[in-house]
C-alpha cells in the first residue's frame, strides 16, 4: 500500500509540498529537523522522509532518527513513524528489533487508538524475530475492553498465521477468533469472520466451523456491520450447508434484503448465498413456489449491476454467465439488458454476447437476430466475428429458427466485407453439419 499523508500540513497548504525535490545535503537537514524540539517541525520532517520514501528514494539511513520520534503522545506523528517502520522492516530487521519495546509499551497505552495502532503495525512487520514479541500484546488485544482494539487484533491473527501458522495454533488464537464471532460488537464479529476465512484459504482447512449458535450470531451481525463486513459474513454463509430446506429458507429470508444494497459486492455475495441454498431447497412440491418467488427476486438486482461502471459490469457479467448456465429462467425475460451499447468496452460486449446466446429462445429470436445483424456491421473485427458466430450458435440451438439465421447470414455475405464473409462461411458449414441435407 502506498503510504498516505494525513490531511493538510500544520503550516497551511496541502501536503504536496513535501514532495517537492530538496537540495543536496537534505539528509543532514532532515536529521536536524527530526531532532527538533518543536513538534510541528518534527511532524513535517517525518512527512518529508515519508514523501521521499514514497517516490522511491532510499531514506533508510535515517532509521534511528525516525525511530526516536516514536516516543510521543501525538498520534499523527506515531502513525507516520510506524508507516516508515513497516516499509523498512524487511531490509533492516536488526534495527526494527529496537522498536519492539515501543510497540509493547504502546500496546498497553490508555488510548485505545494507540493500542490498536501498535498491534496493527506489529502484524504488518513481517519479520520472524518480531513475531515472538507480538504474541503477548496480541493475546491481550484480542480480549481488550475496546471493540476497536479487538477488531484490529482479529485481522492481525490472520497476518500472523501467514508468517507463523504453528505459533497461532500453539497460542490458541484460532479458538479466540471463534469466541470473537460471538462478540457483542458487529464489527468485531465481521473481522473475526474475515480472519478465519483468510486462514481457511491459506491453510486449505475449514477453520470456520459454523454451528447453529454461530449461525444466529452471524445473521444478527449482518444487519449491523459495514458493507465489507457483510461481504465476509455472506461469503462464509455461502460455504455453510443448511441442515434442511426449512433452515435454508430461513437463512435466505434474512439474506434477501441485501439484494437491495448499494455496494455491488454485497449484492453478488447475497446472490451467491441464495443460489447455493436454492439447491438445498430442491424444486419439488411445496418448495417449487418458493423457488419461483426467489427466481423473480434475483433478476432485478442482477440487472441493476449492469448500470455500474464497466469494470463492475464485467465482473457482474462473468457471474451472470455462470448463473444463467445453472438457472437460465432467472433472466429469461431480461435479454434486452444484455444488448450491447455503442460505448460499451469490448470486454463487456464479448461477455454480453455469450449471455445473449445462452438466453436466446423461440420467443426472442427475432429481436436477437436483428441485434446480432447490427453488431456484424461494427468496426471491431473480433466483435464482428463473434457476432456472426453467435448467429450460427443460435441456429444450432433453435431448430425452428435455423432458416431465419441462415437468411441473416446470406444477407451478411452480400456485404462482401472479407472477414464477415469468411466467418459467415465457417458458420454456415457448422449449420449444415447440424442439419444435413436441409438447407444446401
Amino acid at each position: 500500500m502506498a503510504p498516505t499523508l494525513g490531511g493538510k500540513g500544520d503550516s497551511g497548504g496541502s501536503d504536496s509540498r513535501f514532495f517537492t525535490t530538496q537540495k543536496k545535503g537534505e539528509m543532514h537537514e532532515l536529521r536536524m529537523e527530526l531532532h527538533s524540539t518543536d513538534r510541528t517541525a518534527k511532524v513535517d520532517a517525518v512527512k518529508k522522509v515519508i514523501a521521499s520514501m514514497t517516490v522511491g528514494k532510499d531514506v533508510s539511513m535515517l532509521f534511528t532518527d525516525v525511530l526516536n520520534c516514536v516516543q510521543t503522545g501525538n498520534i499523527e506523528l506515531k502513525k507516520l513513524v510506524y508507516l516508515y517502520l513497516i516499509n523498512y522492516a524487511k531490509s533492516q530487521p536488526e534495527l526494527t528489533l529496537l522498536a519492539v519495546n515501543t510497540f509493547v509499551k504502546d500496546a498497553n497505552d490508555p488510548n485505545p487508538l494507540i493500542r490498536a495502532l501498535a498491534v496493527r503495525t506489529m502484524g504488518c512487520i513481517r519479520v520472524d524475530r518480531i513475531t515472538e514479541y507480538l504474541c503477548e500484546p496480541l493475546s491481550r488485544a484480542l480480549r481488550d475492553e475496546d471493540p476497536y482494539v479487538r477488531k484490529t487484533a482479529a485481522v492481525c491473527v490472520a497476518k500472523l498465521y501467514d508468517i507463523a501458522p504453528g505459533l497461532v495454533q500453539e497460542r490458541g488464537f484460532l479458538e479466540v477468533l471463534h469466541d470473537l464471532i460471538s462478540d457483542s460488537n458487529p464489527s468485531v464479529v465481521a473481522n473475526g469472520v474475515a480472519a478465519l476465512s483468510e486462514i481457511a484459504e491459506t491453510s486449505g482447512r475449514d477453520v470456520m466451523k459454523i454451528s447453529a449458535a454461530v449461525l444466529q450470531k452471524l445473521l444478527a451481525a449482518l444487519n449491523e456491520c459495514t458493507e465489507w463486513g457483510q461481504v465476509f459474513i455472506l461469503d462464509s454463509l455461502a460455504k455453510y450447508t443448511p441442515a434442511d430446506a426449512r433452515e435454508a429458507e430461513g437463512i435466505i429470508e434474512r439474506v434477501t434484503p441485501r439484494l437491495q444494497h448499494a455496494n455491488s459486492a454485497v449484492v453478488m455475495s447475497a446472490v451467491k448465498v441464495i443460489l447455493a441454498y436454492m439447491e438445498v431447497m430442491g424444486s419439488s412440491g411445496a418448495n417449487a413456489d418458493a423457488i419461483r418467488n426467489l427466481t423473480r427476486k434475483l433478476a432485478p438486482p442482477l440487472v441493476t449491476l449492469l448500470n455500474s461502471e464497466p469494470e463492475i459490469q464485467y465482473v457482474a457479467l462473468r457471474n451472470i454467465n455462470l448463473i444463467v448456465q445453472k438457472r437460465p429462467n432467472i433472466l429469461e425475460d431480461e435479454i434486452r439488458v444484455f444488448f450491447c451499447k455503442y460505448n460499451d468496452p469490448i470486454y463487456v460486449k464479448m461477455e454480453k454476447l455469450e449471455i445473449i446466446i445462452k438466453l436466446v429462445s423461440e420467443k426472442n429470436i427475432d429481436k436477437v437476430l436483428l441485434e446480432l445483424k447490427e453488431y456484424a456491421t461494427e468496426v471491431d473485427v473480433d466483435f464482428v466475428r463473434k457476432s456472426v458466430s453467435a448467429i450460427g450458435r443460435c441456429a444450432v440451438k433453435l431448430e425452428r429458427a435455423a432458416e431465419r439465421c441462415i437468411g441473416v447470414l446470406l444477407e451478411l455475405i452480400q456485404t462482401k466485407v472479407n472477414y464477415v464473409v469468411q466467418e459467415s462461411v465457417i458458420v454456415i458449414k457448422d449449420i449444415f453439419r447440424r442439419y444435413p441435407n436441409r438447407y444446401e
